[in-house]
């Protein structure tokens, strides 16, 4: 079955009447109540949206005329679109690496987020954003620096990932295999639209549908929202961005780290790993003479050694904040031994994106977000 067309340009919308995309399920579920209609006629609407991706609803063959006139008569479908596509040059990637790919999307209501495709020949990631901003302002992350604009609605973070699927084809010739909540935002604190993006994502009878288990949800470490997807009977995979294992260092990097202090969280992921059977990934970004010292390395081994966790090293993309460096050379080659050493699962993750600031760290749009909503 050929990739159904998702760019919302096929047709004009009616932007004097309100967007159906903007209803979670139990809100198509109470307008079928309203329109007298039986709850099953919720789930189909649901599917024929997000399945189908209808742009219209007179597409929507399985309802009466009737039905169909009287949401024609009240409600558009606007899904997000494609503003602008950014592709780094092949020279410029990393050796041995396929070039990562930015989106711009623009929103229903003109607002702007960036979303990436990241190929290797064995996946193809989409990595999604679920705020417009942060409002975190963790010192090293360019999203931080805007600020905090507000949450994505469940369909405006599942429009992403349409979108990228229709791109990853059209680029890449293959589509999406994995899916990473590491884009614009803290994913914890906009909870209930992630786990419902994930349910409509992971929907087996629909065309997109990928397993939970390709899934990563990436936090700072809010520990109340861990426990939340411990119990969520989820199988989606957590990384923690966690930056150091010395509290006042990680103070001074990632602000709300002071809310949760380590030995906090540290319980939150052994909560999390016996609820789930899971192991956590602790991502690290190596920055010269800030973490990177052995003492740093003992003390993450320390932390990490405390519950089930494998150790994810990332790359400093520089853009926001000159006075940090990349840890490199000897050091880091030190800092990976140590930690080998101490028996950890350790992987090292290369740079993708950083020349056209799609990498880690660097998604931030500079205009069209002045009409966010509040």
């Amino acid at each position: 079955m050929p990739e159904p067309s998702f760019s919302g340009a096929s047709k004009p919308f009616d932007d004097a009447l309100p967007n159906i995309r903007e209803l979670n399920r139990q809100e198509l579920e109470h307008l079928m109540q309203r329109l007298g209609q039986p709850a099953y006629r919720a789930r189909q609407l649901h599917q024929w949206l997000y399945s189908h991706q209808a742009l219209s609803f007179e597409d929507m063959t399985s309802f009466g005329k009737k039905l169909r006139e009287q949401l024609a008569g009240s409600w558009a479908i606007r899904p997000a679109t494609l503003d602008a596509t950014e592709t780094e040059p092949a020279q410029c990637a990393a050796p041995g690496a396929i070039p990562t790919s930015k989106f711009l999307v623009k929103l229903d209501d003109g607002v702007l987020i960036e979303s990436v495709l990241i190929p290797s020949e064995e996946r193809m990631t989409a990595c999604i954003s679920s705020q417009v901003g942060c409002a975190l302002r963790c010192t090293f992350c360019a999203t931080g620096q805007m600020g905090f604009k507000r949450d994505l609605v469940a369909p405006e973070i599942t429009d992403q990932v349409f979108l990228l699927q229709q791109e990853a084809h059209r680029l890449y010739g293959r589509g999406i295999t994995n899916t990473v909540f590491m884009g614009m935002g803290e994913p914890l604190l906009n909870l209930d639209n992630v786990f419902e993006s994930i349910s409509t994502l992971t929907e087996q009878e629909y065309r997109f549908s990928i397993s939970e288990r390709k899934i990563t949800i990436s936090t700072v470490g809010l520990v109340p929202e861990i426990g939340r997807i411990a119990t969520s009977g989820l199988k989606t995979k957590l990384a923690i961005s966690l930056h150091s294992a010395d509290q006042a260092t990680r103070e001074r990097m990632m602000p709300v780290a002071a809310d949760y202090p380590l030995d906090e969280l540290s319980r939150a992921i052994s909560a999390y790993n016996t609820k789930t059977g899971q192991p956590v990934t602790l991502v690290y970004m190596l920055l010269e003479g800030i973490n990177d010292a052995p003492e740093d390395a003992r003390k993450l081994a320390r932390f990490a050694k405390r519950g089930l966790c494998k150790i994810n090293l990332i790359d400093y993309n520089a853009i926001v904040n000159l006075k940090f460096r990349p840890g490199y050379g000897s050091a880091k080659s030190m800092f990976i031994e140590r930690l080998l050493d101490a028996g950890l699962h350790v992987t090292v993750r290369k740079s993708q994106g950083a020349t056209i600031n799609a990498a880690c760290g660097q998604l931030a749009t500079r205009s069209g977000n002045d009409g966010a909503k509040p």
